[in-house]
């Protein structure tokens, strides 16, 4: 005699099972974690609507004025200082992600590596990752001014009286050399995970054919170790774009060092205009969401074409 249980829809071959009320354990698990995404949605969005919207109005210092519409976007699009720092921007991020690139795969290979006190040089690298950013900036400025002068004093061939923050194009250097030294570390711990998971087989493999130590780094690390790569790249860059710790530490984005979230941060603070920080926020926004997409759309293809090779 049927029953009511027997009236149950079975549950289709390698699919979810359905439960009593007939919802399959996917569609349980979407219930329960929608509040949770809903609530995260709400609260990232909201900051970024209200921003947008705020970009339409014009601003007497902290006095709402009229309706602008796009009259802010045409302002900032027009001004030199905000073209200024979107260039020194990319200059940060271009020099200090490829730096970091080619030392974190150094500090990568030296840490996979089995030897006597591994554990404790894996420590030692990733020291500077975990000192909080805005201590790092301090220090280095320390060690970067005139006096106490530290850099100065370490280099035989830098004057005494040598100011690097205080000159244009090496007060850049002090901070991509600053960002350099403490997030190389984390790129090489993406790195390392992406080592780990490769097969020391591939290796062994490799030294029967008779390929050398830079042919099994070029024909074996390299390729199997792309996901990693682009995942690390696309992590850094979207970082570096949004700037603004050490050079506000630093330099005080003085001498080429204003990049766009040190320009915000100016209407905000210092000269506070809430329409045209705002404007300048979206267009951050959107240039780092371009730049992200950008990255994302040809990692995937770069993925895609090496799976399928």
């Amino acid at each position: 005699m049927a029953t009511a249980t027997d009236a149950r829809p079975a549950a289709a071959p390698g699919g979810p099972r359905p439960n009593r009320n007939g919802i399959s354990e996917r569609g349980l698990a979407r219930l329960f974690i929608s509040p949770s995404i809903t609530a995260m949605a709400i609260v990232a969005l909201f900051p970024i609507l209200y921003a947008v919207v705020l970009s339409f109005y014009e601003y007497v210092g902290l006095q709402q004025g009229g309706f602008t519409a796009l009259g802010n976007y045409v302002d900032a699009l027009t001004d030199g200082r905000f073209w200024d720092s979107v260039i020194a921007t990319f200059v940060f991020t271009v020099f200090s992600v490829t730096f970091e690139f080619l030392i974190g795969m150094g500090f990568a290979l030296i840490m996979h590596q089995a030897f006597v006190g591994r554990g404790v040089a894996r420590a030692t690298i990733l020291i500077p990752w975990v000192i909080p950013t805005v201590i790092a900036a301090q220090m280095w400025r320390y060690m970067f001014e005139v006096t106490p002068g530290f850099i100065n004093w370490a280099l035989p061939f830098v004057p005494d009286d040598f100011n690097w923050l205080g000159s244009s194009g090496w007060a850049m250097f002090t901070i991509i050399f600053a960002d350099v030294w403490k997030t190389a570390p984390f790129v090489a711990l993406l790195l390392l995970a992406g080592l780990q998971t490769i097969p020391e087989e591939v290796y062994e493999a490799g030294r029967v054919d008779g390929a050398s130590a830079w042919q099994r780094f070029t024909r074996i690390t390299l390729p199997l170790l792309r996901p990693a790569i682009l995942v690390a790249m696309l992590f850094r860059t979207t970082d570096a774009l949004r700037i603004y710790d050490l050079p506000a530490v630093m330099t005080r984005g003085a001498f080429g060092t204003e990049t766009l979230s040190v320009l915000v941060q100016d209407f905000v603070i210092a000269t506070p205009n809430p329409g045209f920080a705002s404007t300048l926020s979206v267009l951050t926004f959107i240039l780092v969401l371009g730049v992200g997409v950008l990255l994302v759309s040809v990692l995937g293809k770069e993925l895609v074409l090496g799976d399928e090779a």
